[in-house]
């Protein structure tokens, strides 16, 4: 499973990141972004609630 953020359309809200930080965190920038190439089939389900949860849909499954 391959997690992409959309900084464009992240509004930093931080869900994602309180759900799953062991795919996702911040980025310099201030957005989020998926720290892990490769989501770790153990990480799957929290990475999916993560990406399900972004109230912009900017998270995606590559």
């Amino acid at each position: 499973m391959e997690i992409q953020v959309d900084p464009e359309i992240c509004i930093s809200c931080g869900t994602c990141i309180d759900i799953c930080p062991e795919v996702y965190d911040w980025d310099d920038s201030g957005k989020a972004h998926s720290q892990v190439d490769d989501v770790p089939s153990n990480l799957e389900s929290c990475a999916r609630e993560g990406l399900e949860s972004c109230p912009v849909d900017a998270i995606k499954e590559a």
